[in-house]
């Protein structure tokens, strides 16, 4: 396949999975095992390309990340709640993220391990939808300590590739009893630490790995797949809180079951 392709069908499946509880991981992953494509030459792109799903958070969201860091300067609770719930919260995968890194590069490998936990996280978000109780209207300012930390530690769960950074975020919200509007702007939020610090420690560690590894694959189509992803992120980042907020997350756990059992009957059976 055209490199030139393939940057934009990985940068679509990026923008497209990256917000939404279906693990982008994941997809790329099983995206590298049905298109047939090098991993290791494309391993700097899928790292990089994550910069312009994180990038479309930031554009969409730029006011409130604006006032909460005006806030921050002068001392407002509003503000330094804000950056206390998102940093809070961001800790958890910072200190097992490091502990158990060459675990998680093991499990990334693995076709098998995403597919079967597409399928249980499917479940989970129909069972946690089931049961979840929302108590109030909270903002991410609002949302008290405990509840914060309850999500970082959901959040880990996702250092299981197939499990889904947004989804476990947005479902562990939910089942502590925050709106579904929150959640998923929690969710975003909470994202830029998180990947900027993951991408970050990716490129510092592998980068002579990773630049060695390109191959074929150049700047010009990592440019293509950043641009793309970005693009894409953003439609769905602005369409997803309104749709969720309506309809729930159901469509996204039956979409999870379907793609893991596929992935299941392709790669394991």
């Amino acid at each position: 396949m055209n490199e030139t392709v393939t940057a934009i069908l990985l940068g679509i499946v990026e923008g497209l999975t990256e917000f939404v509880p279906v693990s982008s991981t994941g997809h790329l992953i099983l995206a590298t095992e049905l298109f047939g494509y090098d991993a290791d030459e494309w391993a700097m792109f899928n790292v990089v390309i994550q910069l312009g799903a994180i990038l479309a958070v930031v554009y969409q969201y730029w006011g409130t990340f604006w006032r909460a860091g005006i806030g921050v300067l002068k001392l407002e609770e509003e503000g330094l709640r804000f950056a206390r719930n998102i940093l809070v919260a961001f800790m958890p995968s910072v200190v097992l993220g490091l502990a158990l890194k060459d675990y998680i590069d093991i499990m990334l490998g693995s076709p098998a391990i995403v597919a079967w936990a597409l399928i249980a996280g499917g479940v989970a978000i129909l069972a946690i939808e089931k049961i979840a109780d929302p108590k109030g209207e909270e903002t991410v300012p609002e949302l008290p300590l405990k509840t914060v930390i309850g999500i970082g530690f959901a959040q880990c769960l996702a250092m299981v590739p197939g499990v889904s950074r947004s989804g476990a975020t947005i479902m562990g919200a939910l089942a502590m009893g925050v709106n579904r509007k929150t959640a998923a702007e929690f969710s975003f939020f909470l994202a830029v630490p998180t990947m900027v610090g993951a991408t970050t420690l990716e490129l510092v560690t592998k980068y002579d790995e990773l630049s060695a590894s390109t191959g074929t694959v150049g700047w010009d189509e990592i440019a293509v797949g950043f641009v793309v992803s970005f693009i894409v992120a953003l439609v769905v980042i602005r369409g997803f809180v309104a749709y969720v907020s309506r309809q729930g997350f159901a469509p996204f756990a039956w979409y999870r079951i379907l793609i893991g059992m596929l992935a299941v009957g392709l790669f394991v059976i």
